[in-house]
């Protein structure tokens, strides 16, 4: 399984710019995903994410998320098509020709629409959040953050969501290694699936919360409730943070005037 949501120690582009500005361009790029219900323009901001991506020298990290995506975006077309029923009918999710059965559960050109804009903007939300958190070190987006004033313990507390999940899906592969190697076996297809989550999830569990009072007292041992804090350098913005502030002003203003009509 692919790790997400894991720095990584590359020399590119996006490594050099100071954090303030990547989770600029990440505001703007999930406003743009969030407000635009064209599927076109919402495609087009994925396939920048992922060229800047490519510039960055990380594409690799997201092309591994690609299968998790199309996953999940057949998932909502699926729960689109038996919820959804707007638009023209275009096919049956069972076919005519099935005795009985067949004809039923229309698929309809609205719910496919509203699928595909949902998966798309999966797609550009997740590229631009694993560009931030791939190219920014956690010291420096706090440091980000807190000259956004976002108070600390929101800080703290959005600083540990990210750093935990990579370590979940860490212990998760361990586990599951660990099972492998005493032959467990709990059979193929789905059933096997389904039967070999729960000797995972419930040691995951476990481990997850011995490590959460073992932080929560760390952090009570390094002073948190003081609130004195230990000054940090600050990071000097390049002509890389400029280019890709321009960058995001023009996106920005193109894409709200495509949305509103104008163009």
């Amino acid at each position: 399984m692919a790790e997400i949501l894991q720095y990584k120690r590359i020399d590119g582009i996006f490594h050099r710019m100071n954090a303030l500005t990547k989770i600029i361009f990440l505001v703007v790029v999930i406003l743009i995903a969030i407000v635009s219900t064209r599927p076109d323009i919402i495609a087009a901001t994925a396939i920048i994410l992922f060229a800047l991506s490519v510039v960055g020298r990380f594409s690799r990290e997201l092309i591994r998320q690609i299968p998790m995506l199309v996953f999940l975006s057949i998932g909502l077309i699926l729960l689109t098509v038996l919820t959804m029923q707007s638009g023209d009918v275009i096919g049956y999710l069972i076919p005519s020709f099935i005795p009985y059965i067949g004809g039923n559960i229309p698929i309809t050109a609205g719910a496919l629409n509203f699928a595909l804009i949902l998966s798309l903007r999966f797609f550009a939300m997740l590229f631009a959040f694993q560009i931030l958190i791939i190219s920014t070190q956690p010291r420096d987006m706090v440091h980000a953050l807190q000259k956004l004033h976002l108070p600390v313990d929101y800080t703290l507390m959005l600083l540990i969501a990210i750093r935990f999940i990579p370590s979940l899906q860490l212990e998760g592969k361990r586990i599951q290694e660990a099972q492998l190697a005493r032959a467990y076996y709990p059979g193929e297809g789905l059933v096997g699936k389904l039967k070999s989550l729960t000797p995972i999830i419930i040691p995951l569990v476990s481990n997850a919360l011995g490590k959460a009072n073992v932080l929560g007292l760390t952090i009570d041992l390094r002073g948190l409730r003081t609130m004195k804090r230990t000054p940090l350098t600050e990071s000097e913005y390049s002509v890389y943070d400029y280019v890709m502030l321009l960058f995001v002003a023009v996106a920005a203003v193109a894409a709200a005037a495509i949305i509103t009509g104008m163009i």
